[in-house]
Parts: structure tokens; sequence; C-alpha cells
């Protein structure tokens, strides 16, 4: 019988995994966050207000009982982005607010602690979070919900040899855009979402100079369209290769947006039946082509880049790091173009780091993972794109046992579970386990 769960981490993940415990009226539970503000991360804290959601409201409900929620609170407090992409920091107010009348009408079953979680005891009895100022708090059961871990970085940079001024490791630094002249030339280490959030910021923050985005391929996000919804009957199957073939198929006929949406109900299935050997070949060869086509920026967004980029202040390059030299007024940064052999170099003023939350759990610096790990509690996936767990959300431990006390939730399950970043995903796999802590097996919701 679980009476009482402690979940680590107060962001998304975790303020609705609390949410969902109190609205199936299961276990007590304690929500820890090192933060000052629970519920919103990194991600709806840190945005600038022009930082939009890469989807649309109508499928931007917390609650996967009630799709048209966020809509209809858009309409009460923010009516003017109903059906829209609506700002980043609008959404983290929603979810502080789903947040507080949870624990308002939890009767005192919902403690929130602000602390960092450093240690983690299991036995047959109970497990036991130890926090940094030395305090204990005894629960039945566990949720990591750790979100997504700061970038790491990358090879060719000695972290150590540059100034704060220099290189930003974490891109969603307040002062990532502080002290910049418009003579000045930034580096965004990166194509993905994280690089155009950044990019956008500096222009919002006044800068004029150049910005320059290096990544492998040189890829990025493409634009949401109108929506064409082309639902696929039944799950597609077979190996990857046929798999690539069938949805370059059905895009030939409805279009490219269109047939990657249709396959958003089967994703998880498909990558659960795939095996390891063929999830690592996506990895390797596809991933960086899904990504650009699945998330995808707001209309809004798109046009700003597209007009940063015509009037030359960013450029897109697909390259190689190859080094990074440092004197007393700034960095060389030697990078190998796509295609070549040759080498280019380029005097930058800062290297942001925008390549995208770190996967592999042996090298990070969470005090609380490193411990788990070295006791055995948890272990990397095989793909070591996060923690292992069971379809459950159960810890795998590094025997294979699947934990009956210990759980994740969130981006760093993604090993098992794919499609695990969005908020359509987390909703549906908070709902699932607090149901399952709570004996409410039978309660429904489409969660999708």
């Amino acid at each position: 019988m679980v009476d009482h769960v402690a979940i680590v981490g107060g962001g998304f993940a975790g303020a609705l995994m609390a949410v969902n415990l109190l609205r199936h009226e299961g276990p007590r539970a304690t929500l820890i966050e090192r933060r000052a503000r629970v519920g919103v991360g990194v991600a709806y804290s840190a945005a600038h207000p022009d930082h939009r959601l890469n989807v649309r409201a109508g499928n931007m409900s917390a609650l996967p009982d009630d799709p048209g929620h966020f809509d209809r609170w858009l309409g009460v407090h923010h009516p003017d982005h109903v059906g829209g992409f609506a700002p980043r920091l609008v959404y983290g107010q929603y979810l502080s607010d789903i947040l507080a009348e949870a624990a308002a009408r939890s009767d005192g079953r919902l403690t929130i602690v602000q602390g960092e979680a450093t240690g983690l005891t299991l036995d047959d009895n109970q497990a036991v979070v130890t926090l940094a100022d030395g305090t204990a708090i005894a629960a039945d059961a566990v949720v990591l919900a750790s979100g997504n871990l700061p970038p790491h970085t990358p090879p060719g940079i000695d972290p150590d040899a540059l100034t704060r001024d220099h290189y930003a490791p974490d891109p969603w630094a307040a002062d990532v855009a502080d002290g910049l002249s418009d003579d000045d030339t930034v580096l965004l280490l990166g194509g993905g979402l994280t690089m155009i959030d950044v990019a956008l910021l500096l222009e919002a923050r006044g800068f004029r100079g150049r910005i320059v985005a290096l990544s492998r391929r040189g890829l990025l996000p493409r634009p949401h369209g109108d929506l064409t919804p082309a639902p696929l009957s039944e799950r597609p199957r077979g190996r990857p290769s046929a798999l690539l073939a069938q949805v370059r198929a059905h895009a030939a006929t409805v279009g490219w947006r269109a047939a990657v949406d249709a396959l958003r109900p089967h994703t998880q299935a498909v990558w659960r039946a795939t095996d390891p050997a063929d999830r690592m070949r996506f990895l390797r060869h596809l991933r960086p082509w899904w990504d650009v086509h699945r998330h995808r920026l707001a209309p809004q967004v798109a046009d700003r880049i597209a007009a940063l980029r015509a009037t030359g202040q960013l450029d897109i390059v697909a390259g190689k790091l190859v080094a990074v030299a440092t004197t007393d007024a700034q960095p060389t940064v030697t990078f190998r173009p796509r295609g070549s052999d040759d080498t280019t170099t380029l005097s930058i003023r800062r290297i942001v780091n925008c390549t995208g939350p770190l996967g592999d759990i042996g090298r990070t610096t969470e005090p609380l993972l490193r411990d788990l790990l070295a006791r055995g509690r948890i272990r990397p996936d095989p793909l070591r794109i996060g923690i292992d767990v069971d379809p459950q959300s159960a810890v795998l431990e590094d025997t294979g046992r699947a934990s009956d006390r210990l759980y994740a939730i969130g981006p760093m399950t993604r090993g098992t579970f794919w499609e695990i970043v969005a908020v359509p995903d987390i909703r549906h796999q908070t709902w699932s386990l607090a149901r399952r802590l709570s004996n409410a097996m039978w309660v429904g919701g489409e969660g999708l």
C-alpha cells in the first residue's frame, strides 16, 4: 500500500505527477524542488516573453481527461492566445495555477519543499530522500522528475580555459546576452529549438552583431503549417527502413506534416517494437531529420528566424567543431565545414552551448543521480540517452530488476519511450503512473 509519494523535481513533469495523484485521490505527495518556484521548470520560467510554445494551445492541456482545459484557461486569462501558439511564460502561469488549485483542494495532502535532493536510500519498508541541508523525507515510493539535464561541453572546448564572458555553458542563463556589442560575433553550438530560442533572445535584447549557428548538418526546425490531420488507422510495422518508406509514401499523398503527425498515436509503440540495434541506427542517421520535422516552430517564430537570415545577421553553418584557442582578447574557433577536408577559423566574442540536454547519466554532475548510479539503484538505458525504466516507468536497477519503490518520468525516460519530451506524452505518463500508485487503474483518460 502506497500512502506517501516523494517527487524529486518540481518542473512540469513533477508538478503534474503531484496534481494527478491528488486528482485520483491517491497517496499524499511531497514535491521537492530546488528552485523557489515550482511547476514551471526551466522551459517555462527562463523563457523570454517572445518565446512561444511549439504546439497549438488546443493540444497543450495538462489534463489528459480534459483536452480543452488550456484553451479555456486562456479564454479567461489571455483570450488573444486561444487556439494559437501561446508564449511559454503564459504556459508557466497556467501550470502554476493548476498546481496552486490542486494544493488548495488537497486538504493538506500536498507538501511542497524547497531544497536539493542529494541522496536516496531504499529498503523493503520505505524510501528516504535526503536533502542538502540534512532533512530526511520518508516515503513509500519516490518519483524522479529531473527534467532535461544541462548540456555537456562539446569536444574541442576546455571550459576551464574560457571565461564566463567567452563561454556560456547554460543557454538559459539570465546573463547569456549581457555585455555584447554590435561589433561582436556570437557562436551558437547546435541547430535545434534551443538555438532558435537563444537567437531570438539575442535579438530581443538588442544585439545587432553577427550570430553563427554551427551544427553537424546545418538543419533547422521546420515551421508548423495549417492543421491537416491524416491519421493512420493502425500502427505501421516493419524495420526502420520499411517504416521510412511508408512515411515517405504517405507524405507524397498528404504532405510531410500530416504524415509525421499521423504517426503521433503510434510512435511509442513503434519504438518499443524496434530492437536496440535499429534504435541506434535511427539515432545515428535519422534522428536529426526526425527532430526538425517533428519538433516544429510556431509560424511567428519561423518568420522571425527567416528575417534574421535574410538580413545576414544569422548564419546557419554545417560543420564540426575542431578546437577553440583562447587568448586574452577572445576565442578563435576552428571548425571543419561539412563535406570539406579544410578548416575555417572565426574570431568569436561568446560561445553559447545549444547542443541540447545531456542524456548519458554516467556524465551527470547531479548529486542524486550520481549517488543512485554508484549504488546500482539506477542504470543508463542501452542507448545511454537517459535512465532505464520499464513500460510502467519503474526504474531498472543495475541487475535488471524493476524497482517497486523508485520510478522515473519525463525526458530522461526517452530510451524506453522515445516520444516523451512533449506535453502530450508527459501528461499521459504522469496520469498513468498516478493511477497505478493510487490503485485507480479503472479510471479512464485518453492521454494523447
